[in-house]
């Protein structure tokens, strides 16, 4: 069933509005004047990147599915009693074309994400492989200063110093996000796949990564030290949609069993938003869609609109 969307003044269905007609490539299919660029809060860039995938394929056309899916997400959010889109507003920029060269691809990623978060946005990134998150680190950095925490939800740790021969695979953007001038710590939620490096790795830097692995946010022994470490901090968030078991987001490249439910994911993003300073940038990554299996876009993009409301709040 197509979604019924009302603005506060005005009466309307998707694509029937008198204020204007959504983009097809439009997140949450918003129509004119909440999805103009002057008009939004947050603005969100496709990043169709897969050059290091290393099991399943298709992230390439992850930001597509998500964009495609979103349009039929609801506005109302029960939580807080309106339509959140509605007030800040979403501008969905052109897909980025990248090369084929992965650090150059990096660099392209980085150049945009800079260009816009200079505008003081909150800027989405669509992934695309989990790559494309040091792209949209370097740019936010390079726009706006530092220093920023990354919060990671995920099932990996990515902190493999390379990976099959290059520095750049998504199997190592964590480590690389920390070798980032302006990155302060890295704090990981929902691990449950990681490599003896990976754990020597985290183990000799406590002052700068903490992983809560999924057994540890099961049990809810993650949400005071978390709420601690961000307190006064600026944040870069970024969902790997393997960090959500797979029963909830089953089309990703690399799944693995016991993941983070949708509550643990939600109340992770919420407990997020009321202790960072600020949240200045997101990223959704690792989605590859399977033809005719709906729910893990729709999940994926759902999740993502909750993210961007809780952050837009933080930017005020």
């Amino acid at each position: 069933m197509t979604a019924d969307h009302r603005p506060p003044t005005t009466d309307h269905r998707r694509g029937t509005t008198a204020v204007g007609s959504p983009s097809p490539d439009n997140f949450l299919g918003l129509p004119e004047p909440y999805c103009l660029l002057e008009r939004a809060g947050a603005l969100v860039l496709p990043l169709p990147l897969e050059a290091t995938v290393t099991y399943g394929r298709g992230t390439r056309n992850g930001p597509g599915a998500i964009l495609r899916a979103s349009q039929q997400v609801e506005l109302y959010d029960r939580e807080f009693g309106r339509e959140m889109a509605l007030e800040y507003g979403v501008h969905t920029l052109p897909t980025l074309s990248l090369p084929e060269d992965v650090g150059e691809a990096v660099e392209a990623i980085a150049e945009a994400a800079a260009r816009w978060a200079a505008t003081g946005k909150l800027l989405v990134g669509l992934g695309g492989e989990h790559t494309v998150s040091l792209g949209m680190m370097r740019g936010i950095l390079r726009a706006r200063g530092g220093p920023l925490t990354v919060v990671q939800i995920d099932a990996h740790a990515d902190l493999r110093a390379e990976y099959e021969g290059t520095p750049y695979s998504h199997a190592c953007t964590a480590r690389r996000l920390l070798e980032t001038p302006g990155v302060d710590q890295i704090l990981q939620l929902g691990i449950r796949s990681v490599c003896p490096e990976e754990v020597e790795f985290a183990r000799a830097h406590p002052d700068r990564v903490r992983v809560w692995y999924a057994e540890e946010v099961h049990t809810g022994d993650w949400s005071e030290e978390l709420t601690a470490r961000l307190r006064g901090r600026t944040v870069y968030l970024t969902i790997d949609v393997d960090g959500l078991d797979p029963a909830v987001i089953p089309a990703t490249g690399t799944p693995e069993p016991d993941g983070l439910t949708w509550k643990e994911a939600v109340d992770v993003l919420r407990a997020v938003a009321r202790a960072a300073s600020a949240v200045v940038g997101i990223d959704c990554v690792e989605l590859a869609p399977v033809p005719g299996l709906h729910a893990a876009e729709f999940a994926a993009a759902k999740l993502l609109y909750k993210a961007m409301s809780y952050s837009v709040l933080t930017l005020g």
